[in-house]
This record gives structure tokens, sequence and C-alpha cells, in this order.
């Protein structure tokens, strides 16, 4: 099974907080021996989308593989102004250029999708997640971790993801896990 963890936000830092959600999601599905990759969409190259271009710009083309190989999907991005980045949107719209493929875009793909707010809001970034999740004919998983920001890590441990969170992000990969492998045992029957 291969996992893709995509990063929608565009923080760089090293501390920041799509950057420890992505390794705490990395490190975890890599003790179960998933193969994991982390797409971090401000170190991508992604332009912006434009179908009139003759030739597929190489970091679409190399995004586009990475996302229709991986099996599973975990989604992250930070809500702002009541939605997920444009940037992250954008990204995704690159889909388009599997369209004429035998299965095009997401199809099958399991979505885990995490959201995070500095209020009460991040279940509008999910929601939006998963429409465009279902648009490309993936699959979102019913479990969802929307964020609020201030409780994401620990009180003790300024770095350390919350009990609370850790938890629900436990039972995100565990829920995913066991779907991505329901899906391939009927798949190969």
């Amino acid at each position: 099974m291969k996992a893709l963890i995509f990063n929608g936000s565009l923080e760089r830092r090293a501390e920041s907080t799509s950057g420890h959600i992505s390794n705490y999601f990395a490190d975890h599905l890599k003790t179960m021996e998933i193969q994991t990759e982390i797409f971090t969409l401000a170190d991508s190259g992604i332009p912006l989308f434009d179908l009139s271009l003759t030739k597929t710009p190489l970091a679409v083309e190399r995004m586009a593989q990475l996302f229709t190989d991986a099996d599973l999907h975990i989604w992250l991005a930070p809500l702002y102004h009541g939605s997920i980045p444009g940037v992250m949107k954008n990204c995704l719209d690159w889909l388009e250029v599997t369209a004429g493929r035998y299965e095009p875009y997401l199809t099958d793909k399991t979505v885990g999708l995490v959201c995070w707010a500095d209020g009460l809001q991040a279940m509008q970034g999910i929601n939006a997640m998963d429409a465009i999740a279902k648009s490309l004919r993936a699959w979102p998983l019913p479990f969802s971790v929307p964020i609020v920001r201030s409780a994401l890590f620990d009180s003790d441990h300024k770095t350390e993801i919350s009990p609370l969170y850790s938890g629900k992000f436990d039972k995100l990969i565990g829920i995913a896990t066991s779907k991505r492998i329901e899906k391939t045992t009927i798949d190969q029957s």
C-alpha cells in the first residue's frame, strides 16, 4: 500500500503546524510498513492552473503521478477565510490532466481529511475538501479531524501533538488503512 500526505499549506518552517501534522502521519504510517510520501505544496512548484499550455509542466506531471499512484491520501489544510488555501485547490485542479485516463482523477482512492483553524470553523475546510475529493471520484472517509489549533499541541511540550488530537489522528489512520486493506482484498478476488 502507498500513502500520500498532501500538505496543502504554504508553511515552510520546520516547526510549522502543517510540518508537525505531516510528520506525525508519516511516522505512524511508516511504522505500519506503509510506503509513505509527503507532498508539500510549498516546495512543489505547481503553477497556476492553465489547460491552454501546450505542454504539461513537469511539476504537475510529477504531482499527478504521485497522487494517482497512492492508494491512500491524507489531506491537510489550514482554514483561510472559510475554506482551504487557494493554492491547494489550484493543485487539485491540475488533476484534470488525468481526465483522459481509463481511471481518471483519483478514482477509488481513500482520502482522510484534516483541517485546522484558530476558532471552531475547521469543519468548513473539511467540507470543502470532501466536496473536492468526491468530485475527483475519491472516497473521503466518514471520520475526519477538524482541529482547534490552540488545543493541537500538548501544553507541556509545545511541539508534541496533544493526546486529544493524537488519538483522533490514530483513529483516522486506523480507519483509513483498514478501508484500503478491505478494498484491496475485494479488488484482488
